[in-house]
């Protein structure tokens, strides 16, 4: 939703536009939450499934962007789907804390999957930085061509043939 209030559109957005997208979004994370609750070898294949899938989406952010490194070593985000460096502290914090929430989570609820799951879901990063940055070219093209709020930030970048 950070990118959506941002003007830069979120993920499926160019797809699906700016009310179905979030909408959809948050459909998914309730059905997440509700499947975190639940007590079943199913729900804990899914819920390692989705925290593994969170920490491969953080790490494709840090690792298909332009980034710089921390005092302590870390990449920090210089630039990120036309956001802006205004935006990119806020931003970082977000992707961070989604992170390092992800990972406790799969540490916490660990109770009948092992590590094998959430660690293959990092094998789809290089599959999200491509589709990131697919979905950032539509995003740069449609606010060119059909603009929106929701695209506001992307108007200001050139647009990509």
């Amino acid at each position: 939703m950070f990118e959506l209030g941002a003007g830069v559109g979120m993920p499926l957005a160019s797809v699906l536009g700016p009310v179905a997208t979030p909408s959809l979004w948050a459909l998914t994370t309730g059905c997440v939450w509700r499947i975190a609750g639940a007590e079943h070898a199913i729900a804990d294949a899914l819920s390692a499934m989705v925290n593994g899938f969170g920490i491969a989406a953080v790490t494709a952010h840090l690792g298909g962007w332009p980034t710089r490194r921390t005092r302590i070593g870390l990449p920090w985000l210089t630039e990120c789907e036309g956001l802006g460096s205004e935006l990119m502290p806020l931003y970082n914090t977000t992707l961070y804390l989604s992170g390092v929430t992800a990972l406790l989570a799969l540490i916490r609820e660990k109770r009948t999957t092992g590590p094998r799951l959430p660690a293959a879901m990092l094998g789809l990063v290089p599959v999200l930085i491509a589709f990131q940055h697919w979905e950032h070219r539509r995003l740069r093209r449609q606010a060119h061509t059909r603009p929106g709020w929701w695209t506001r930030r992307l108007r200001r970048l050139e647009p990509i043939p």
